[in-house]
């Protein structure tokens, strides 16, 4: 899950087009965090029940904080048969972003985020850590998997926090869309997907916070059909022994080395694949990431970083820069 980073903005009233429905705004709670949905449905239809329900089912298979979820079962038992089909899909996702990054994105890194004190185990001292010892569990080569079932060692674990927040929402647009609803901003927990326009023919515009300034924007972004997603490492740290630990690991090496990047925010065609990218080019870092985007015209990408005198800076890909405004 990435660190919620991007900013809902209050939706300004803006000339209505003839005949044009009104935006319908639902809120509410989620896997531990918020959402806000935003659509437009010639029916008037309210879909907080549904919406709700699915997000409840989705933590019912991916929630690592659930001892009920199929996530759950398959940590605990190394072999689990699909209940549900979001499970498989989130690993095709998986295996797909972890060979493009050559293993900078990895969801067996469980037993190294528990061990820095990051997962359900609280109070450790990340110095006292044997990663040695725990990279023998990380790697995703040993997760085996088909349409069916998924089957490890035992001692491996997956840890989906990186990329399943970004997939309910691609879930929940993909609902929104079964029900002939096709101009909407989905936002859960920071991560965006819109699709369509809003009133008017205005894009649909979301905010990205400044790392340096909490609660304060650093840029705005305008969105059409696209999904954003951002991850940070200044908010989600632990604090041992006066020393300030960042979430984001390298399931390569086991280390969190300290790294100019302060917010990694992605732009692609769904939440999923921005939500799982954002996380790999903070292990990567600032300059490979550049290097990466080069050759992804289908990936776009703003990063925020200082440089050697604490200052602010940003880097957007081409592909997005017009789009942006920043603060």
């Amino acid at each position: 899950m990435s660190t919620l980073l991007t900013m809902m903005l209050p939706l300004a009233t803006m000339a209505a087009r003839v005949g044009d429905p009104d935006m319908i705004s639902i809120e509410g709670e989620a896997q531990g965090t918020t959402y806000h949905i935003r659509y437009f449905d010639s029916q008037n239809r309210n879909f907080k029940h549904a919406i709700d329900s699915i997000l409840t089912d989705f933590d019912q298979c991916l929630s690592l904080y659930r001892p009920d979820s199929e996530l759950s079962a398959f940590n605990a038992n190394e072999r689990h048969s699909f209940r549900s089909p979001w499970f498989y899909e989130v690993l095709v996702k998986s295996k797909e972003i972890h060979e493009a990054t050559g293993g900078a994105f990895d969801p067996t890194i469980m037993p190294l985020s528990e061990a820095y004190g990051f997962g359900n185990k609280k109070n450790v001292d990340p110095e006292s850590v044997n990663v040695d010892s725990l990279l023998q569990w990380v790697g995703f080569k040993q997760i085996e998997f088909n349409d069916k079932e998924v089957k490890t060692r035992p001692g491996v674990k997956l840890d989906f926090n990186g990329i399943a927040q970004g997939y309910s929402v691609d879930i929940v647009g993909g609902f929104l869309k079964s029900r002939n609803v096709d101009r909407f901003m989905v936002e859960i927990g920071g991560e965006v997907l819109c699709s369509g326009r809003k009133t008017g023919n205005a894009p649909w515009i979301t905010g990205i916070e400044n790392p340096l300034k909490p609660a304060a924007l650093a840029a705005t972004v305008a969105l059409t059909d696209r999904a954003m997603t951002t991850a940070g490492n200044y908010h989600n740290h632990i604090t041992r022994n006066g020393i300030t630990y960042n979430h984001i690991i390298d399931p390569r090496t086991g280390g969190m080395e300290q790294t100019p990047l302060l917010s990694v925010t992605v732009f692609a065609k769904d939440a999923i694949t921005a939500d799982g990218y954002d996380t790999a080019f903070f292990v990567m870092g600032l300059e490979a990431a550049k290097t990466f985007l080069k050759n992804r015209k289908d990936i776009d990408a703003y990063l925020l970083f200082t440089n050697e005198e604490g200052r602010l800076m940003s880097f957007a890909t081409d592909g997005i820069k017009d789009l942006i405004q920043e603060k």
